[in-house]
């Protein structure tokens, strides 16, 4: 079955202090979003890749592109003011069927049993969403008072999140809505069942400049 990477590379560099958006960070001699791809260009060669950037940062990454002789076909699509429209601007250049790996760009560390079993999952049940369990005690809290939940019940959610690409159009066509923090909230809300497939420890979201060292570490061996 096709396999299509669509990945999403709208952050900035605010909140890690740097002056340039954190996907073109450079790590072990390349940019973030360029260890993200070549995750999935090692997991299937001839999957076909749609990265989606801010309009002003895509000249950027094709300069990025051209220094370091990065030459696998790559589609680019500018995104929009939302996550919810940057990926339906992404969804709206693929294909009506097949597999689609819906991924942030600064995520370099998803694993390839990752990918093989979001991949396997999606095809059998439509969606596989990767997640990894919470190991720390959790309490919820509403400023006045708070309370532990149940840790054994909760998990992390990563990326990527993988669908049947039918299914995953159709759930895109609805309004958005606040309450669409992924794209696993995005297919729910149109009936589908979500289905959990195991993630990878390593696979962290660089947010913060205590996440750029980790993976940095990682991606080192240091």
């Amino acid at each position: 079955m096709k396999k299509i990477a669509l990945v999403v590379a709208g952050g900035s560099g605010i909140r890690m202090g740097h002056q340039h958006p954190k996907q073109f960070l450079e790590i072990a001699g390349k940019p973030v979003l360029m260890h993200t791809l070549e995750c999935f260009i090692h997991f299937d060669h001839a999957m076909e890749i749609v990265v989606i950037l801010p309009e002003e940062h895509i000249p950027l990454w094709s300069d990025l592109c051209r220094k370091q002789g990065f030459a696998h076909p790559v589609r680019m699509v500018s995104g929009g003011e939302t996550r919810f429209q940057s990926v339906k601007n992404g969804l709206s250049v693929i294909p009506d069927e097949g597999i689609v790996f819906i991924h942030d760009g600064v995520r370099p560390l998803v694993s390839q049993a990752t990918l093989g079993q979001c991949y396997d999952m999606a095809v059998l049940h439509g969606n596989a969403i990767p997640v990894v369990p919470v190991t720390e005690s959790v309490r919820w809290s509403d400023r006045m008072s708070s309370h532990p939940l149940d840790r054994d019940k909760l998990f992390l959610i990563q990326t990527p999140q993988t669908f049947r690409i039918p299914l995953i159009k159709k759930a895109y066509a609805q309004d958005y809505l606040p309450e669409f923090t992924d794209d696993a909230s995005v297919l729910e809300k149109s009936g589908e069942t979500i289905r959990l497939a195991q993630g990878n420890r390593e696979n962290i979201k660089i947010t913060w400049p205590s996440d750029l060292l980790i993976v940095r570490a990682l991606l080192t061996g240091q």
